[in-house]
């Protein structure tokens, strides 16, 4: 797999932007209330992200140290700015559901996230990958939360109305509804990704169940337990493995002190 693949990958599965490294919490809960609007936002942040990330890239040899994330808010802040007006000019609705959030990219941490992990770092094919990657991880994170929500508080998909309005429950698209449609999808996601625990050299499963992206250092006593029960179980072995050699070299010193003894006689 090339780099450009494995960014990609990485970005929208093993590095998911909202369901493991949980950034970008501010547009995945304000403006996830349907899917079309989730969906939106993540295709806004999508475009920016992947042209901030190779610009940077173009330019991480050129831009000083000391002013680089000034730099990267100026760069970043341009592209949201075009993206802005193309959504006022040709989506005018799109840019009344999502407001204040759009030009609000420009602080998202993922997209300067990504710029100060990868674009400074890596070359321009790698770093799209990342932002393409990332991007797309993010729009399927807020396009199934707000495709939840607005199935159980609106009763309807992509605005596509098919279940009476008597059976909506509209705490889902309010605040509330959002946190918890996030928690039950990290919920799910996790109880996936964390199924099959992780074993030691000797085949006996370790106390954390080794998903080191996903550790919340709940089970560190546990498993420092654990680890500490498996020194000192390899140190007595090992004192035991040294006392029964001196044993033997001891055993094999008397007897060959006797057969000299026996021979002189």
């Amino acid at each position: 797999m090339s780099k450009f693949t494995k960014r990609i990958s990485n970005g929208i599965i093993a590095e998911n932007p909202t369901f493991v490294l949980m950034l970008g919490m501010c547009p995945t809960l304000a403006t996830t209330t349907s899917a079309i609007n989730g969906l939106s936002m993540g295709l806004s942040t999508t475009v920016v992200l992947i042209l901030s990330n190779m610009v940077i890239s173009l330019l991480r040899n050129i831009i000083p140290d000391k002013v680089r994330i000034p730099a990267f808010i100026v760069i970043v802040a341009s592209f949201v700015t075009m993206v802005q007006l193309l959504i006022k000019g040709f989506l005018p609705a799109l840019d009344s559901a999502l407001g204040l959030y759009i030009p609000l990219i420009v602080v998202n941490c993922i997209i300067l996230g990504r710029a100060e992990s990868c674009a400074s770092k890596c070359g321009i094919f790698e770093s799209a990958g990342d932002g393409i990657g990332m991007g797309l991880g993010f729009t399927a994170a807020l396009t199934a939360i707000g495709l939840v929500r607005e199935i159980l508080g609106a009763g309807s998909a992509f605005n596509f109305k098919f279940i009476p309005e008597t059976f909506n429950i509209s705490i889902f698209v309010l605040a509330p509804g959002a946190f918890f449609v996030l928690g039950c999808l990290q919920a799910v996601l996790n109880y996936f990704r964390i199924s099959k625990p992780a074993v030691n050299a000797d085949g006996e499963p370790i106390a954390c169940g080794g998903n080191c992206a996903a550790c919340v250092g709940g089970v560190c006593a546990s498993n420092q337990k654990k680890i500490d029960d498996v020194k000192a179980e390899e140190a007595a072995k090992a004192a035991a493995e040294k006392a029964a050699k001196a044993k033997a070299a001891a055993e094999a010193k008397a007897a060959k002190a006797a057969a000299e003894a026996k021979k002189s006689e």
